[in-house]
């Protein structure tokens, strides 16, 4: 996705291939984007369910053990909040990788490398958290 006449400039010297890799096709673009519109959708419907359902137990007069008690092996509540962690997971490092492009100018395979590593680790985090809840595992 190189200018041409960069490709001239840089055809003999091997830079061509690197400069082409730092940067995205429009196919993955077009990708990364309907990523980011589809895990918004998710993530709106997974927060409507997740605060409606602590308000109701709040009002109910559950306490937090009484909650967690009702998760725990619950595998609706499971493959729910499994749900929720994918979609953050998916959504947060493309808007980062989108936040970082247009105000600090960072693109490129390094860029790519950070946000999906943080991806990474939202989705390790968020799955420790959703076996905690139904396993009921201290951590």
């Amino acid at each position: 996705m190189v200018n041409w006449p960069i490709k001239l400039l840089f055809k003999n010297n091997g830079l061509q291939n690197i400069l082409e890799r730092a940067t995205l096709s429009r196919r993955t673009e077009v990708l990364l984007w309907g990523a980011q519109r589809l895990s918004a959708m998710v993530l709106a419907l997974c927060v409507v369910v997740h605060l409606v359902t602590m308000i109701l137990a709040v009002r109910s007069g559950l306490s937090g053990a009484e909650i967690l008690g009702r998760t725990q092996g619950n595998v609706a509540w499971f493959a729910f909040y499994t749900l929720f962690v994918a979609a953050v997971s998916v959504h947060a490092p493309i808007g980062l990788r989108t936040i970082l492009g247009e105000t600090l100018g960072w693109r490129g395979s390094a860029t790519n490398l950070l946000v999906s590593a943080f991806g990474i680790a939202l989705a390790l985090w968020g799955l420790r958290a959703v076996f905690a809840v139904f396993g009921g595992a201290a951590s």
